[in-house]
């Protein structure tokens, strides 16, 4: 998909191609196809127009983001105490380890500091990625640069903020950064070899838990086996879909399944 975007020039414009194809567009589409199939074809239409309902509905519960991810994603489970005592004696022993962080998102400006910050995504996983620093004794890296639809100079990258973030806010310096990627493939592009080059091999890779997946699979195809790639998402899904409430339409259940089918079409196309 990132080659086809490329190709036909529309780099910039793949933010809203994601958009068009994610809910609630096409289901919106859905429901305005039943009311035209109503006149005509009576039977047919309501069942278009209901099935297109249920789906919006459906679009908008935890309990389908939940539902789905095993299924399209197949993600890891989180990093368990075992690993991170393994992490921690593997540091102590001089192996080199490093921790990538992945870059979720910024904003070009936030009033209230009165200069750029990171995203909500983003954060998150810069602060599991300190914690996980400190469990283990591993140094911190981070990539992120500014994304598609940015041009340069427009903002900081993404990089730059968590540096900042990380050294003034959490004391905890970044070792490494890298802030010329834009999306997943160019994290990958970057990032590994950059820690190729100052001899890392074996890398905690830290990003969303629905993320990881496509994360991981790009790593590895620039990697090619050296360093080696390990799991610590974050946003660990937990916990019985027999909980009503997560059948309910909520502004986190509809960002949870736009994320799921995001990276289920990411790794789809090879995005």
């Amino acid at each position: 998909m990132n080659d086809l975007v490329a190709l036909l020039g529309l780099t910039s414009w793949k933010p809203v191609l994601g958009m068009l194809l994610l809910p609630p567009v096409p289901l919106l589409l859905l429901v305005l196809l039943g009311v035209r199939l109503v006149l005509p074809r009576r039977g047919l239409g309501w069942l278009v127009v209901l099935t297109g309902v249920s789906l919006l509905w459906l679009s908008c519960c935890t309990g389908s983001a939940r539902l789905l991810a095993p299924w399209l994603l197949h993600p890891p489970a989180a990093l368990g105490p075992e690993r991170i005592e393994a992490l921690r004696e593997a540091v102590r022993a001089k192996q080199p380890v490093a921790i990538l962080v992945l870059g979720g998102g910024a904003r070009r400006l936030a009033p209230e500091y009165g200069v750029g910050d990171l995203s909500t995504i983003s954060l998150e996983r810069l602060r599991y990625g300190i914690w996980l620093a400190r469990q283990t004794g591993a140094p911190l890296a981070f990539s992120g640069g500014v994304g598609h639809g940015m041009r340069d100079g427009e903002a900081a990258p993404e990089a730059q903020l968590a540096a900042r973030i990380a050294e003034q806010e959490f004391g905890r310096p970044l070792k490494w950064t890298e802030d010329r990627s834009r999306d997943t493939r160019e994290n990958a592009a970057y990032a590994v070899p950059m820690l190729k080059d100052q001899g890392i091999r074996q890398v905690v890779l830290v990003t969303h838990q629905a993320h990881m997946p496509r994360a991981l699979r790009a790593m590895e195809q620039v990697a090619g086996g050296a360093p080696s790639f390990e799991a610590a998402p974050v946003g660990v899904a937990h916990g019985s879909l027999a909980n009503a409430a997560l059948w309910l339409p909520s502004r986190e259940g509809f960002a949870s399944v736009h994320i799921v089918l995001h990276e289920a079409l990411g790794l789809l196309f090879g995005a």
